[in-house]
């Protein structure tokens, strides 16, 4: 550790502000403010309601179809608030725009990311994307919004339109795997940068939680910029625990 502090550091530090290869890995934290709320915090979904995980848990997902009514009365709530991307998001786009922003590796599944202008071939939706469907049967893809139209006109649990299976958000839930080219994507992302920064993640899921040891055996250094304390803090160069939409642009300024 070097420079560990839970401010922004005035002006921050030359190691970072000469970086050209930051890989930046973000959780539901960065998107807060978008009105989204996260899952672990002590606000978040999980903590008040336990029993929401039940929503993105596969096994519930396929055993009972009342989980599912819940789980896409869930997604039409989240799509009627509209979110929109944050000052977060606009400073890793213009990180982007700067040239200093290899990847951005995102645990969320909003398209917050892309909305702020990130280029869709720098960002790894490791979970997913919220704004199609898939089917677990025949795995056919649709969009999003053609599946809610349907819970509103009255399919509380839409089926499959080409083999009648389970449609579910394509989003990988608790028990579901990952892509495997998305977490070989995330890996290369993590071994090919010289800074690492995670924002608004707990850094508690893995494997992605573990793109840290692999930026680091690579010589990477770690920037965390999260409210809450991680398993990984005692490795970063840098800690900065003020709220992600007036530190990130701060801390990423040119």
């Amino acid at each position: 550790m070097e420079d560990v502090t839970s401010a922004v550091p005035e002006p921050p530090p030359d190691w970072l502000t000469a970086a050209t290869r930051i890989t930046a890995l973000t959780g539901a934290g960065i998107s807060t403010d978008s009105g989204i709320p996260d899952y672990r915090g002590p606000q978040g979904v999980w903590t008040r309601d336990p029993d929401a995980e039940k929503l993105v848990t596969l096994s519930y997902y396929l055993a009972d179809p009342d989980i599912r009514r819940r789980a896409w009365l869930m997604r039409a709530e989240l799509s009627a608030r509209a979110p929109r991307p944050n000052a977060g998001h606009a400073a890793l786009a213009d990180l982007e725009r700067q040239g200093r922003l290899r990847t951005i590796v995102t645990q969320n599944v909003d398209g917050l990311h892309q909305a702020a202008g990130s280029s869709p071939e720098r960002v790894v939706e490791i979970h997913g994307t919220v704004h199609e469907v898939e089917c677990l049967g025949c795995r056919a893809r649709t969009t999003m919004r053609s599946a809610l139209e349907r819970v509103a006109a009255g399919e509380p649990d839409p089926a499959c339109l080409v083999c009648g299976g389970i449609l579910k958000s394509a989003t990988i839930s608790f028990g579901q795997e990952l892509e495997a080219r998305a977490v070989d994507a995330a890996v290369a992302a993590a071994r090919d940068c010289d800074v690492f920064l995670a924002v608004g993640t707990s850094l508690q899921v893995w494997p992605v939680a573990g793109l840290v040891e692999v930026a680091l055996r690579s010589g990477a250094r770690v920037v965390i910029v999260n409210a809450e304390p991680t398993p990984f803090d005692d490795l970063a160069s840098l800690l900065v625990a003020e709220p992600i939409g007036t530190a990130l642009p701060r801390l990423l300024a040119p």
